[in-house]
């Protein structure tokens, strides 16, 4: 198995978790979503980067 370059993958997993903690911070505190909250937490969750950054963008209700 082939060493891993930590300093190229090390920004990319910091941005990842940069957008995903509030995302799925923002998705627990508001009361309604663009359809069902634990569907949007799975899309934070399981779709890396673009995942939160679609819930900012579709997924919260305007006030």
């Amino acid at each position: 198995m082939k060493d891993i370059n930590w300093l190229l993958i090390a920004p990319i997993l910091f941005l990842q978790l940069l957008l995903m903690i509030p995302a799925l911070i923002s998705c627990i505190k508001q009361e309604e979503t663009n359809g069902p909250k634990w569907l949007w937490g799975l899309i934070i969750l399981c779709v890396s980067t673009v995942g939160p950054v679609l819930y900012f963008v579709l997924g919260r209700k305007k006030q």
